[in-house]
């Protein structure tokens, strides 16, 4: 389907083209060169510190997969640990300085997207619900063509993944980060923690991800107090401060248009993330 807009589009390039210097790590041996290719970072490196060694960088060059990260995705270790993505991301990144788990998800799945079109293609099938009648199909997604959705804010320093936003209930300002992989992996640690402790199935993702990434409120940074106010935020602040938070968030757009072919539609949905995404069938 046609791209339906003017936004910039999201495609790898490829690293000889781009002028980086190619990698020929097999080519004395077996005359093979394992494939680069420079992926656009959403984010431009605009919040992130030297110590990163992400700020500032507009793009970042990886390779393609390769048997060892298809090793790496079939970890029952590292699944069970919840680093695969981290560990794929941080085998195939050329430059093995920066460190992947201060990446926010945006800049990740921008890798993740590019990891996938250099190493099975950019055609993407996978099965979808229509919005219009939830009949299921198989619809065919072109990860080339996924628009970049930039930083839709300034940070309040120059390199610092800190903003801030004013409850439009209450009336209170809240500073907030994007969430890192160390973030993502800290909260996914204290939900497991606190199900079996309250021995309950009731998941909180909401507040969670508010805890995480709210890191002051009113100059308040005490965590114990932010979690509490929280707990009892005005459901229209919280609502509101998730839809800047998402509006705001660079990343690649995962909207995309289907066509049904059971009651003929058109419609915008979100792109699913299924097991076929890095096992595409033969």
């Amino acid at each position: 389907m046609a791209n339906r807009s003017n936004k910039e589009v999201f495609k790898p390039q490829d690293a000889r083209e781009q002028g980086f210097e190619t990698r020929d790590v097999l080519r004395d041996d077996f005359g093979f060169e394992i494939p680069t290719a420079v992926v656009p970072l959403p984010s431009r490196g605009s919040i992130y510190d030297d110590n990163s060694g992400l700020a500032n960088l507009e793009s970042l060059e990886i390779r393609a997969m390769t048997a060892k990260e298809e090793d790496i995705l079939t970890s029952r270790a590292l699944i069970k640990k919840g680093t695969v993505i981290n560990e794929l991301i941080k085998s195939c990144l050329i430059d093995k300085k920066i460190r992947v788990n201060q990446m926010i998800a945006g800049d990740r799945n921008a890798i993740m997207v590019a990891l996938r079109v250099t190493g099975y293609g950019a055609d993407y099938k996978v099965d979808v619900d229509c919005p219009s009648c939830a009949e299921t199909s198989t619809q065919s997604f072109d990860l080339a063509t996924l628009p970049i959705k930039r930083l839709g804010a300034q940070p309040l320093e120059p390199n610092t993944n800190m903003f801030e936003f004013q409850l439009p209930v209450s009336g209170k300002r809240v500073q907030f980060k994007f969430l890192t992989g160390v973030d993502e992996r800290e909260m996914e640690v204290t939900a497991e923690r606190k199900k079996k402790l309250l021995k309950t199935q009731v998941d909180s993702l909401i507040t969670s991800r508010l805890i995480q990434a709210i890191t002051s409120i009113e100059g308040v940074t005490d965590k114990n107090k932010i979690s509490a106010f929280i707990r009892v935020m005005p459901a229209g602040d919280s609502r509101a401060l998730r839809k800047y938070f998402d509006d705001i968030e660079p990343g690649i757009d995962m909207q995309s248009w289907i066509s049904c072919p059971n009651c003929s539609e058109e419609s915008q949905v979100r792109m699913p993330l299924g097991a076929s995404f890095f096992w595409p069938d033969a």
